[in-house]
């Protein structure tokens, strides 16, 4: 089923909220950033706005940007917002680390739409 939900914007969100997470892990290891309460909650409130776009894509993802993990990255947020006191920060961190290749493909898919593609 298409997204009601505009391609355009929802591709933008994904690479804001990317570079926000970048931003707030920047010259950060696991270890770092496990003692730094506040840019962990910034970076996993990122995270969970980039798996409700995904939610928000729906099968549109999968057309625009294909081969991610689209099960797992809908599954973080579920996690993120109904179970948030289970996850572990490894688990955070992972996820954190595989944001780049997202944003990388959210960039690519929005070269390929027309400035006026809406909903697809």
């Amino acid at each position: 089923m298409p997204s009601k939900h505009d391609s355009r914007d929802c591709l933008a969100d994904i690479v804001f909220n990317a570079e926000r997470v970048a931003g707030y892990v920047v010259g950060m290891n696991q270890s770092t950033f496990a003692r730094n309460g506040m840019f962990r909650d910034a970076a996993e409130r990122c995270v969970e706005r980039i798996c409700e776009v995904v939610f928000r894509l729906g099968s549109d993802a999968e057309r625009l940007m294909p081969g991610q993990p689209w099960g797992d990255i809908r599954g973080m947020g579920n996690w993120l917002r109904h179970a948030y006191d289970r996850i572990t920060l490894e688990t955070i961190w992972l996820t954190i680390e595989r944001v780049p290749a997202l944003a990388l493909a959210a960039r690519r898919a929005l070269a390929t739409l027309e400035p006026d593609d809406g909903p697809a």
